[in-house]
């Protein structure tokens, strides 16, 4: 059960549940809003019985007058998740030196945002980060709720309007509907379907400590509330707006169930290759382990012991881990690119390389090639492919593969001008490893999966009893 009990259980409209927060005597915090208007507030005020609920509103909109509130920032960045902590802190901490000792059995909450939506050119999309400090019993300490938001509409009033209304799910989730992390993300998007994405979410605090980050993450994508979400090497969610702006990305696409030496081998040589490629700077390169939503859900639905499994080795030997929905890679493409990334790197097996040619003609032989492969292959992008082996042990690389007639001359472009490559292998007798194979030996206790992983992996299966293992 939630901490506190909802007056109406079904999908509600944001001025219902503004007006339930407002009658409930338990609930009390302030609003600091910086960017897009009191928008979140506003709903708030107009449901009536505001006073019940708030007890600042405020909007610290010239930089010279936020920087006196919450301190400067490093980089001059207002849109950032630091200046939504730096709010955060100076509200809550003014809300427990006021207001403790006169409202001993209130549940606190600090509401803060800054976002940056459309502007009048049309030339900034619209995005922001919304944080949420907040008590579940009185003199308890407080739980964080922060998100990152892309907003869809593509008008600046209709984007104001948005935030207020994700702002309202949120603060309601986190009173009425914090029983139950599906029910709760769900939520968010009461009215919202299509307007917004939320791509980062963090939810930390004593009343959580059951709850895995990493599970949170993945259930953005799953639920369509975004289609990448990631988190770092030590299993926190990450936005690429904070740690990858006009870096170089290499993503290697994986099921990595378990990483086996063929997935090592392919990140070492993709690496290897990457880090060579001019523009790229080795302090600046970051390797990006991806798992798409269809290749969790191969049999049928995720399982999610089995996604912690995978990802808790990928962040052991030092992984950022990626989730997406972009079965097709050029709406990843497009998501990274939005946060200035100058090179991206995709390493993928030669049967994958073989797939994506394939359907990429078919899709598009009429008269429409030239575009297709113009969005994939932008001059930020290079696919480097990791040799095959057939069953007769002869070795598949890029001069093998059977390119359609009508888009050899395409193909010929494109190795000319640097934007596929092979990589080098080292052994190729690990090329006959695959994956089902090493998963199978290891669900039938089969010792030979042993010799086809790495060594720390299988320190790790063993130590942590990683997909079963016994």
């Amino acid at each position: 059960m939630s901490t506190f009990d909802p007056i109406i259980h079904d999908t509600m409209e944001p001025e219902q549940k503004a007006l339930e927060i407002n009658l409930n005597d338990k609930i009390y915090g302030a609003f600091a809003e910086i960017g897009a208007g009191q928008e979140v507030a506003r709903y708030f005020f107009q449901a009536g019985g505001a006073a019940g609920t708030i007890a600042k509103s405020m909007s610290a909109y010239d930089k010279i007058f936020s920087d006196k509130i919450y301190g400067p920032e490093e980089h001059g960045r207002y849109v950032c998740m630091s200046r939504l902590y730096k709010m955060l802190d100076h509200e809550y901490n003014l809300m427990e030196s006021r207001l403790r000792e006169s409202r001993p059995g209130t549940n606190f909450f600090v509401f803060a945002d800054t976002i940056s939506a459309i502007n009048y050119q049309k030339t900034t999309k619209g995005e922001g980060w919304i944080g949420i400090r907040f008590q579940l019993s009185p003199n308890s300490k407080p739980n964080d709720l922060i998100v990152h938001v892309k907003m869809l509409d593509n008008d600046n009033k209709l984007q104001q309007q948005a935030v207020g209304i994700l702002g309202v799910n949120m603060l309601y989730a986190c009173y009425f509907k914090n029983d139950g992390v599906k029910g709760a993300l769900r939520s968010f998007m009461d009215n919202l379907q299509g307007r917004v994405q939320v791509d980062m979410i963090r939810l930390n605090g004593d009343d959580f400590k059951h709850i895995d980050n990493r599970l949170l993450s993945l259930n953005l994508v799953k639920n369509n509330m975004t289609d990448v979400a990631m988190f770092g090497a030590d299993g926190i969610n990450i936005h690429p707006s904070e740690f990858l702006y006009k870096k170089q990305v290499l993503v290697v696409r994986g099921r990595f169930r378990p990483l086996n030496l063929v997935n090592e081998g392919m990140i070492e040589a993709g690496k290897t290759a990457f880090l060579e490629e001019e523009g790229v700077d080795p302090i600046k390169a970051t390797v990006l382990t991806e798992m798409t939503i269809d290749d969790l859900m191969s049999e049928g639905s995720i399982n999610k012991q089995d996604f912690l499994d995978r990802v808790t080795i990928l962040n052991d030997l030092g992984f950022t881990v990626v989730i997406s929905n972009c079965g097709q890679h050029q709406k990843l493409i497009n998501y990274l690119l939005d946060y200035k990334i100058n090179k991206i790197g995709f390493v993928m097996g030669i049967w994958h390389l073989q797939s994506i040619i394939e359907e990429k003609y078919e899709q598009n032989k009429d008269n429409r090639l030239l575009t297709a492969f113009g969005d994939l292959f932008t001059k930020q992008v290079k696919i480097f492919a990791y040799p095959s082996i057939s069953h007769e042990g002869n070795i598949t690389k890029i001069s093998s593969l059977k390119i359609p007639e009508g888009m050899k001359f395409l193909f010929q472009h494109l190795l000319a001008n640097d934007q596929i490559e092979d990589l080098k292998i080292e052994d190729e007798s690990i090329l006959d490893i695959y994956s089902k194979d090493v998963f199978q030996n290891l669900k039938t206790k089969d010792v030979q999966w042993e010799s086809k992983v790495p060594a720390r992996v299988v320190a790790l299966i063993k130590e942590k009893a990683l997909f079963g293992y016994q």
